[in-house]
């Protein structure tokens, strides 16, 4: 290296040849405008593209020459004014003009569709002021890709025209919701018709968020939580789908002009009003409405089944292929750090979690049969086809409910390293019911026995829980408690590390509760139940993994009585409430995102 340094020195010593006379003739071979004719002049090209990126800009020939570079990497047209302050990037349906002063700062970007005026895009303005110039070309890509359909420019202009009304109708549906709800960010994502909507923003399709777990509102690596409000709702944050058209191999009915009739909800959740589909408002196009996730989703084949029903409209062309549901939860998890080796992602379905006092390790059983003798199988979903922006509402409430039993799923999917015979680790055991409806096995906290948690997933935010212990095991925490400690935390480890918790609260402040345990135990050896015996039966349950490795085989079912359990015997002012745990479950939440 010093070598080669002192090569360069005595060959543009101020003897021989200026330094700004050579950094003038590199200049001049950059501004040479050189026609892809050939593999070598393609590599030219890139080689001169890589030396202007590194090439600081600080004024106006350097700012428009970084601009003309960006439009040819993105296949347009560009052009500069008569003085030189107005670069102008083509092509045949949209334009973006560049405003700038003589010194190369910026005045504004405008961007005009076909037939349309130019309109202020406040996000590409803030783009190149702050040089951010990759984000810049971003944008550039996402008006290129917009008008990638079938057609000629008249026939992608009228597509162009029915993105434009489904995005005014869902924009009005997010007004709607609002005014009957009055609804806050978060409420707005988790129970919205359309989400939390950000509209359309030069390249930058509308984009719908609708979910995000408690994980999602505390901040990578520091734990520190994330407010939410009005101006406030980072685009990336949670999940999101985007809204677009794309061509199809059939012809699609679209509306090209607006259906919702009137600016007031029908009912109290912000319903409108939509007019028909009639030839008049709408045209058949050889494409469709989308919505299209920024990661393909894993979803269970039940709910393609689910989909499909509301839309109408096959989600895949050709057949997918299915695998183990887990098991492709478990790659989306670990698949979220870009830098990990794709190879990695094959598991052992074993993980562990390092909670405060506590060590777990959880065995996915992405084979356990399911009551009709299968297991659980799904696929991965990039997109979802509709026709009509009254079926937005019923996809996103669909998709939730995927998500949030995701979510409890992938919570158990850790990147944390424990030695397997280190000891106090806790033995969970995760296994599929049904599609929307798991269970966790493991030792009871207190008795040498096995209990089973079953979590049956409602919907996005409500999940019923029940816990299944032995007759004469002693009392842990109630269902209750145990459904409002997931629907705070949507995590398994969390759960579980409180139920534990809990119930060492339970055996310090009821002292008499292993007398009367020993009792129904002794009634259960002679086979006399107890008038007052639990209002349901030892579930069919596997061990932790360290255990056995037969998974369940039946779902745990309930024994009808109408007498109170043996838990109510016992009366506890705090086992119903997580007020004096929520501390706890909020901390649990940020220490493990602050190891994300």
């Amino acid at each position: 290296m010093s070598s080669l340094l002192e090569r360069l020195h005595v060959k543009f010593n101020p003897n021989s040849r200026p330094w700004t006379e050579t950094m003038k003739l590199v200049r001049q071979v950059m501004e040479k405008r050189i026609v892809m004719n050939s593999g070598g002049h393609q590599n030219l090209i890139t080689c001169l593209e890589t030396l202007q990126k590194a090439l600081k800009v600080s004024s106006l020939p350097a700012m428009t020459d970084r601009l003309e570079s960006i439009a040819r990497q993105n296949g347009l047209g560009s052009h500069l004014s008569a003085n030189g302050t107005e670069c102008y990037i083509t092509s045949d349906m949209f334009y973006v003009e560049v405003h700038l002063d003589t010194t190369g700062q910026l005045r504004d970007v405008k961007v005009a569709h076909h037939g349309e005026n130019p309109v202020s895009c406040p996000e590409l303005v803030q783009n190149l002021r702050e040089r951010n110039f990759n984000e810049f070309s971003k944008h550039l890509k996402g008006l290129v890709n917009l008008y990638k359909v079938p057609g000629d420019n008249k026939l992608k202009t009228k597509m162009y025209l029915a993105l434009q009304s489904l995005e005014l109708d869902l924009s009005k549906m997010a007004g709607m919701y609002w005014q009957a709800t009055n609804a806050n960010p978060l409420d707005k994502i988790l129970h919205g018709s359309v989400g939390y909507l950000t509209p359309r923003s030069g390249g930058h399709l509308m984009n719908l968020k609708y979910y995000v777990s408690p994980y999602d509102l505390f901040e990578e690596g520091t734990g520190a939580p994330i407010i939410l409000n009005e101006n406030n709702v980072p685009r990336y944050l949670g999940m999101n789908v985007c809204v677009t058209i794309e061509g199809t191999l059939t012809m699609n009915k679209l509306p090209i002009a607006p259906l919702i009739m009137g600016t007031h909800p029908v009912d109290n959740k912000g319903t409108p009003s939509f007019s028909s589909v009639t030839s008049a408002n709408s045209v058949d196009f050889p494409a469709c409405f989308f919505l299209k996730f920024p990661k393909p989703v894993p979803v269970s084949q039940a709910f393609i089944q689910k989909l499909q029903n509301c839309t109408g409209i096959p989600l895949f062309d050709t057949p997918p292929t299915y695998v183990p549901l887990y098991e492709l939860i478990t790659q989306f998890e670990l698949s979220k750090e870009e830098e990990e080796d794709p190879c990695s992602l094959h598991h052992t379905m074993r993980f562990y979690a390092a909670l405060p006092g506590q060590q777990h390790c959880y065995f996915l059983n992405k084979d356990a049969p399911l009551p009709d003798g299968r297991s659980l199988q799904g696929t991965l979903l990039n997109k979802i086809a509709f026709h009509h922006p009254s079926r937005v509402p019923l996809i996103l409430s669909m998709i939730r409910h995927q998500v949030a039993y995701n979510t409890l799923i992938g919570s158990c999917v850790k990147r944390t390293v424990l030695k397997e015979d280190s000891p106090g680790i806790l033995q969970f055991e995760v296994c599929p019911l049904s599609d929307s409806c798991f269970s966790v096995s493991f030792q009871h906290p207190v008795n040498d026995s096995l209990v089973c948690v079953v979590m049956d997933v409602q919907d996005s935010t409500h999940v019923n829980c029940k816990l299944y212990k032995g007759l004469s095991d002693a009392l842990i925490c109630t269902d209750d408690f145990i459904a409002k400690v997931v629907q705070r935390c949507m995590s398994i480890p969390v759960t579980m590390r409180a139920i534990r918790r809990k119930a060492e609260t339970i055996q310090a402040d009821t002292p008499a509760l292993s007398l009367i345990a020993e009792t129904v135990e002794d009634m259960v050896k002679k086979n006399l139940p107890p008038a007052s015996s639990p209002g349901y039966d030892t579930p069919h349950i596997t061990p932790a993994p360290s255990q056995c490795s037969t998974p369940p085989t039946t779902y745990p079912q309930s024994i009808p009585h109408a007498q109170p359990s043996i838990q109510r015997m016992v009366r506890l002012s705090s086992s119903d409430s997580i007020g004096a745990d929520v501390t706890d479950i909020l901390s649990d939440i940020a220490e493990e995102a602050s190891k994300l």
